[in-house]
C-alpha cells in the first residue's frame, strides 16, 4: 500500500432489493446516502465476486434479520452477530472449512470486502419504524466494521506453552483504477487467523484482523464511536500488544518483492483512499507534542531477509524521504533519516501502510515495549492479473501468486519468531 507520486415480512424483501439496487436521485431525502466506497457495489465485478463465492447469501440473511429488528437493542445484536459470522465465514472459507460457495478460489479476500460493504450500506440507509439517531447509526456501523474485520475476536492463548502473534492486513484499494483488485495482505490475514506455526521454541498461534483503507478511520477522534484520542489502529491493538510475543502489520507494496520496512515516518502524503478522500500533513496522534518524526521496526530484519521464505526476494528497506534539519526541500536518504530531520515518507511510503506501521510502533513504544516486543511492518509484492487479462475477475497466475504470497507471509512470521527474543510467560 505504498503511495506512488511521480480504505417474515415485506420490509425484509424490500431490504434485500435495496442491496442490489443502485441509489437513485428519486430516493427520499431523509435516507442517508451510501458512501463512495459503498456505491461501487452496484457494478458488475463486485456482484460477480459475491455470486461466485456464495457471499451474496450472507448479505441477504443480514437484510432479513435487520428488517425484523423492532428496537435499537435488537438491531445492535443483529449487527454484532452477523458481522462476527461474516468474519468467521471468510476465515473458514480461506482455510478450507465448509462449502466454497462457488468457483472463486478460497484464498480470495474480495468476497469479505464486498459483502461487508453491502452490509454497511444497508445499515447506513436503513430507516426503521422505531427511528434511529445519527449517533446510534454510527454505533451500529462501528460494531459491524469491527466484528466483520476480526478486530473483536482476537483471542490469544494463556500460559507459556504457546507463543502469541498478531498479524494485520488491509482491504483492496485503488478500485477506481481496477475494481477487480485484491489485497494479498487481507488474504494472508484470513488464511492465518487462528492457525499455529511451528518454531524452534515450540508452537505459535497467530491471530489476525483487517483494516480499512480510509483516512478517517485512522484519525483519532474522527468518529464518535471511537474512544478519545484513538483511531481504529490504537483501539484494536492497544489491548493486545502487551500480551503478544510478536506483531507485524502487513500491506501490499512493490512489484515482485517483499520489504521489511526499517523506518516509518510521521507524514501523510495525500494519496486518495477508498472514499476518494486525500489527507496531507503530519500524522495526527494523541499527545502531538511527543510525536516523533520517525519510528523503527523491532522485527529481526536481518534474519528475515537472510532466510529462504519463498520465491519472492525479501529486502531490508532502509530508505526514507526527509527534509533535513535546517532544510526546506525533501531529500531521499537510502540509509535512513538523519538527526533532526522532518519526515516526508517512511520506507513504506506516505500512505496508510506507512501510517499503520507508524501508529503500531509508536503505540509499542508508548506502552514501554520497544525493548521487548518485536514488531513492525512487512510489504508484500503487488498482486497482478496474468498477461492479457483485462476483464476477468481471476486467472491462474493471479491465484498462484496470491497463494505464494500468503505462504511466504506465514514463513516470514515463523522465521521472525525463531529469531526474536521475547520473554516466555
Amino acid at each position: 500500500m505504498t503511495s506512488r507520486r511521480v480504505g417474515p415480512c415485506v420490509l425484509g424483501l424490500a431490504l434485500l432489493a435495496a442491496l442490489a439496487a443502485p441509489t437513485t436521485a428519486g430516493a427520499a431525502p431523509a435516507v442517508p446516502s451510501p458512501t463512495v466506497e459503498e456505491q461501487r457495489l452496484d457494478r458488475s465485478v463486485p456482484q460477480e465476486i459475491l455470486r461466485r463465492s456464495g457471499f451474496g447469501t450472507a448479505t441477504g440473511r443480514f437484510a432479513r434479520a435487520l428488517g425484523a429488528a423492532r428496537s435499537y437493542g435488537e438491531a445492535r445484536r443483529v449487527v454484532a452477530r452477523e458481522g462476527s459470522a461474516l468474519w468467521r465465514r471468510a476465515v473458514d472459507r480461506a482455510q478450507g472449512r465448509g462449502p466454497a460457495g462457488g468457483d472463486l478460489s478460497r484464498d480470495d479476500d474480495r468476497p469479505l470486502y464486498w459483502a461487508r460493504l453491502a452490509m454497511t450500506r444497508q445499515v447506513r440507509t436503513w430507516q426503521p419504524d422505531f427511528g434511529l439517531t445519527d449517533a446510534r447509526r454510527a454505533r451500529l456501523l462501528d460494531e459491524l466494521e469491527r466484528t466483520s474485520r476480526g478486530q473483536t475476536s482476537l483471542r490469544h492463548p494463556r500460559g507459556g506453552g504457546v507463543k502469541r502473534v498478531l498479524v494485520t492486513g488491509f482491504d483492496p484499494f485503488t478500485l477506481d483504477r481496477d475494481i477487480r483488485t485484491s489485497n494479498p495482505s487481507g488474504a494472508a490475514a484470513l488464511a492465518l487467523d487462528g492457525t499455529v506455526v511451528e518454531t524452534p521454541d515450540g508452537p505459535a498461534r497467530i491471530e489476525a484482523a483487517v483494516f480499512p483503507v480510509r483516512w478517517r478511520d485512522f484519525t483519532p477522534g474522527a468518529s464518535r464511536a471511537f474512544g478519545a484520542g484513538e483511531g481504529t489502529v490504537e483501539r484494536t491493538l492497544r489491548p493486545h500488544l502487551p500480551e503478544v510475543d510478536l506483531f507485524t502489520t502487513v500491506s501490499q507494496g512493490r512489484v515482485g518483492r517483499f520489504d521489511v520496512e526499517r523506518t516509518n515516518g510521521a507524514w501523510r502524503g495525500g494519496f486518495p483512499d477508498n472514499e476518494n478522500v486525500s489527507r496531507t500533513g503530519a500524522i495526527p496522534v494523541a499527545g502531538p507534542a511527543t510525536r516523533p518524526q520517525w519510528t523503527t521496526t523491532t522485527l529481526p530484519y536481518a534474519a528475515i531477509t537472510a532466510a529462504d521464505t519463498g520465491r519472492f526476494p525479501v529486502y531490508d528497506n532502509t530508505a526514507v524521504t526527509e527534509i533535513p534539519a535546517g532544510g526546506t526541500e525533501p531529500v531521499v536518504r537510502p540509509d535512513g533519516p538523519t538527526p533532526g530531520s522532518t519526515a516526508r515518507a517512511g520506507g513504506g511510503g506516505d500512505y496508510l501502510s506507512n501510517e499503520i506501521a507508524y501508529r503500531a510502533t509508536l503505540l509499542r513504544d508508548r506502552l514501554g515495549l520497544r525493548g521487548t516486543l518485536p514488531g513492525g511492518h512487512v510489504h508484500t509484492p503487488v498482486l497482478r492479473f496474468g498477461a492479457g487479462n483485462t476483464t476477468e475477475v481471476t486467472d491462474p497466475e493471479f491465484v498462484r501468486d496470491r497463494l505464494d504470497i500468503i505462504a511466504q507471509v506465514r514463513a516470514i512470521v515463523a522465521v521472525a519468531l525463531g529469531a526474536a527474543e521475547r520473554p516466555r510467560r
